[in-house]
């Protein structure tokens, strides 16, 4: 792929107490026609990683501006610059935002019209279509001219968390509710040995993937009838399984995870069948290929929700958004754990 174009650097750091002020800064220098007294600003809440914020002027609104100011200590978790590479690699192939600046501690970047999905929305046959396609052409994507890498992402990143998430805590109450709620590190990584070569026998194709599909990461335009799919701080070369299984998981919404709206057989079939429609570039797919990759996603949720505890341990260590961390760690292994034998016993 072609040399994609670097935006500027401001040499800013916005704190996350003072983004309103932060934001005016950063307008500052990278729309300096704007009048700064007219200003109107947009704090969204949809996040649980960073803190988002959208400028624009009367009469502007398309033109908005969104702030993004990293999360305290995300840096641990994100490698900021793949993050910003992969926005242009994306951007230049028509699939997101462009950039319009990076700072110390975030970016500023363009706003796309669209509504982030809700736990019904997500279910929509007409909305699933659009995203199991664009989910596709994303897989299909190869955005290096080097081979694609041999092992997947997801390997490296959970050991890596494992290595830096609290073993204990140095708040009492904290420490009371971390042991009452998390099984045994060593039971942790025990798991985490027999998921990795259970899950690596499989051969699952490995493809340039966005792992965050969550439902405040897709914005629906129901005016233009498509998805964008926005935050890419996780894309990287991995599973196409761990993608779908790892979308599947989030139709249980956030705040409150509610997993019994996991999505049944049949629509994880009938989406699937999209999928590889347009992954394969056909009109028609074999059933076994359907049962296949069914079966692949279906062990490959025990990896999405096992990933998304060890997160949910590290933040809750280091994040200053108001939000339940630690059980929100609980629940994802709870999920591994309860689904673990059911479905690695699953044959396609």
């Amino acid at each position: 792929m072609d040399q994609v174009c670097i935006e500027p650097h401001l040499d800013i750091t916005v704190d996350e107490n003072e983004i309103v002020n932060g934001a005016k800064e950063i307008i500052k220098r990278i729309r300096p026609t704007w009048p700064l007294d007219r200003l109107d600003f947009k704090i969204f809440t949809d996040g649980i990683t960073n803190k988002l914020i959208g400028v624009w002027y009367s009469g502007h609104y398309n033109e908005m501006v969104l702030v993004r100011v990293y999360g305290h200590k995300t840096d641990l978790l994100i490698n900021r610059k793949d993050e910003t590479r992969n926005i242009r690699i994306l951007n230049k192939a028509g699939f997101t935002h462009s950039i319009y600046a990076t700072f110390n501690n975030g970016l500023a970047y363009q706003f796309i019209e669209g509504t982030t999905l809700t736990t019904e929305t997500v279910r929509n046959p007409n909305v699933y279509t659009l995203i199991a396609k664009r989910m596709a052409e994303m897989h299909k994507l190869k955005p290096d001219s080097s081979e694609i890498p041999k092992e997947a992402f997801i390997w490296s990143k959970v050991e890596k968390f494992m290595e830096i998430m609290p073993k204990q805590f140095s708040d009492d109450f904290k420490q009371a509710r971390f042991e009452k709620l998390i099984k045994p590190i060593s039971v942790l990584r025990q798991n985490y040995q027999f998921l990795k070569k259970t899950l690596s026998d499989l051969n699952g194709e490995v493809v340039f993937a966005h792992n965050d599909l969550l439902l405040g990461n897709v914005l629906y335009n129901q005016k233009e009838n498509i998805v964008t799919f926005i935050d890419f701080e996780y894309t990287a070369y991995n599973y196409q399984a761990f993608d779908i299984a790892n979308h599947f998981a989030e139709f249980a919404g956030i705040d409150n995870p509610d997993y019994s709206l996991y999505p049944e057989e049949e629509l994880q079939k009938t989406w699937l069948n999209i999928y590889l429609q347009e992954y394969n570039n056909v009109n028609y797919v074999p059933e076994n290929d359907i049962n296949l990759l069914y079966m692949q996603v279906n062990k490959f949720v025990l990896l999405s929700h096992f990933f998304w505890g060890c997160w949910g341990l590290i933040q809750s260590e280091h994040s200053t958004i108001d939000f339940d961390f630690l059980e929100y760690a609980a629940i994802r292994f709870n999920e591994y754990f309860k689904w673990k034998e059911e479905y690695l016993d699953m044959k396609s």
